[in-house]
């Protein structure tokens, strides 16, 4: 599941001197998140340092972070790449993303309003629309429309605890996401919104089984194309 590295930084731009170091690891943070890395890539200093228009300095501290935070991984010869995807990563990975962000969809349903019903449905709107776009790289628009979905319900849950926790997980989750859009892309199938639709229609009627269910459908799609991908190249080896 590795691609050629050399496109791995074109979507990052530079960043300004002014708080630089906390700048650089938020672009690398959200690129990440949006599936910008693929898994196995390779990221070298100094050339994330040209593409940030930057020194060394804060690209190393920033690659440093996301090391702890799991994002990343460090090699024996110094250098630091994105995880190699593992069906034992991919199970770990999904199964602690239902388990938790499960729990947030069931905290916020009560706090959920009618306006924040139609905040989703016009993100939701706004996402398949992007992906009406055919034959442009729409991964990280659409990426972005995701990520605003689902973190505004979790917002709604008022915890300030388990928001880190899922960051987190959808940092390391983002090569998982990026294989994913390109293994639908080549088979079709359901329109990537399908579950959203369905999860606003259960919080509308304050059905919490049904919208955790419906969550762990989102979740589980991206997870089981990978892992049938995953298979087929172990039987085909």
């Amino acid at each position: 599941m590795t691609e050629t590295p050399h496109s791995s930084v074109e979507g990052l731009t530079p960043v300004g001197r002014e708080t630089v170091q906390d700048r650089v690891y938020g672009q690398l943070r959200q690129t990440l998140i949006n599936g910008g890395f693929a898994a196995g890539d390779p990221l070298r200093i100094v050339e994330l340092a040209e593409r940030l228009q930057t020194s060394t300095m804060p690209v190393r501290e920033a690659l440093g972070r996301l090391v702890s935070e799991q994002a990343l991984e460090a090699m024996p010869n110094r250098t630091v790449r994105v995880p190699l995807i593992t069906r034992q990563r991919l199970d770990d990975l999904e199964r602690a993303r239902v388990l938790i962000e499960g729990r947030l969809v069931e905290m916020a349903i009560a706090h959920l309003t009618a306006d924040d019903l139609d905040i989703l449905r016009k993100i939701n709107s706004d996402c398949d629309q992007a992906f009406e776009m055919h034959g442009q790289d729409i991964g990280p628009v659409t990426s972005q429309f995701n990520q605003r979905f689902h973190f505004h319900i979790y917002q709604a849950a008022g915890s300030q605890v388990l928001i880190p926790i899922v960051e987190s997980l959808w940092l390391q989750s983002g090569p998982v996401v990026r294989a994913a859009a390109q293994i639908h892309d080549e088979q079709g199938g359901l329109a990537a919104t399908d579950h959203h639709w369905a999860m606003i229609g259960a919080i509308e009627r304050k059905d919490g089984k049904a919208a955790v269910a419906s969550l762990a459908d989102d979740i589980g799609r991206s997870f089981d194309l990978v892992r049938a991908r995953l298979a087929a190249g172990e039987e085909a080896a």
